[in-house]
């Protein structure tokens, strides 16, 4: 993998460096961060969402049964640890070796969060309701990628969704809300949003869904003038319903979430601000002041 390192600069100095898809983010950018991640999760507490947070790390036998290895082997993370009977010979040599070599290190059972919306499916598993339950949640996210760039495109990023559980429409209405809201927030920053279908896969590539998603994606990006994707809106349709087992009055429930990545607002804010994060910080202050 290419390895990309880069740092902004604003008026107090170094507001963020990034090396090896790695970012370091100083007081401007924490700040405007913490502003962006404020203004949507007030947005979700509007709308009733309850909070909620997950465990840092996914069971392998769980993706399983989302096809996550069938869809996103690519962006996968897997952990582990080194193995016991590997611990005596190399425990003196590992401070100077840059990698731990594959035959030192145990199968993997878990990986790290490549979105933050499994945690809350893998925890809905079983459950019902019969009416439409809806749940924030930020998680640190990992994904594996063929290059970095900057704070657009990171190893480990930071992201906030709002997720709908429920019937089909509740889900439309929970996304078409959210929509609305994405390209009103932007306009109101001056920040100019292309909405555009996305083309990643979700379902099973030859299954019955793959067909519907061709004919009526599931997925919808929201583009800052570069081509960064700042947020998205997710139909997933009854399939997480279906997997998990999660019902919504007496039959499988179809879910929805809208998805920010916050390092890739604040990049985007950035680049409209000249580099001014602080600039960029109060800006979204005011408007969540106003509105």
């Amino acid at each position: 993998m290419p390895v990309t390192d880069s740092a902004a600069t604003d008026k107090t100095g170094t507001a963020w460096s990034v090396r090896d898809g790695l970012a370091t983010l100083d007081e401007p950018a924490v700040l405007l961060k913490g502003a962006l991640d404020a203004v949507f999760t007030r947005w979700a507490a509007e709308d009733g969402a309850r909070q909620q947070s997950y465990p840092p790390l996914l069971r392998a036998e769980d993706l399983r049964t989302l096809d996550y290895f069938q869809n996103f082997p690519h962006l996968g993370n897997p952990v582990t640890r080194i193995r016991p009977d590997r611990l005596a010979d190399r425990v003196a040599a590992l401070p100077e070796t840059a990698t731990l070599p594959a035959v030192d290190l145990a199968d993997a059972s878990h990986l790290l969060p490549s979105a933050a919306c499994y945690g809350c499916f893998l925890h809905l598993s079983g459950t019902s309701a019969d009416s439409p339950v809806l749940i924030t949640t930020v998680a640190q996210c990992y994904r594996n990628e063929d290059h970095h760039d900057g704070l657009r495109r990171l190893w480990a990023f930071t992201m906030r969704e709002i997720v709908c559980v429920g019937s089909a429409e509740a889900v439309r209405a929970h996304l078409d809300r959210y929509r609305e809201r994405i390209l009103a927030f932007g306009t109101a920053l001056g920040l100019t949003l292309d909405r555009q279908p996305a083309t990643d896969p979700f379902f099973e590539k030859d299954g019955s869904r793959t067909l519907m998603q061709m004919l009526a994606p599931v997925k919808d990006e929201y583009l800052h003038t570069d081509g960064t994707a700042v947020a998205s809106t997710n139909n997933h349709r009854n399939f997480f319903g279906e997997r998990r087992a999660i019902s919504h009055a007496g039959r499988p429930a179809f879910t929805g979430c809208v998805a920010f990545g916050l390092e890739r607002w604040t990049h985007a804010l950035g680049d409209l601000f000249d580099g001014d994060l602080a600039a960029a910080h109060r800006a979204v202050r005011r408007w969540g002041e106003r509105s």
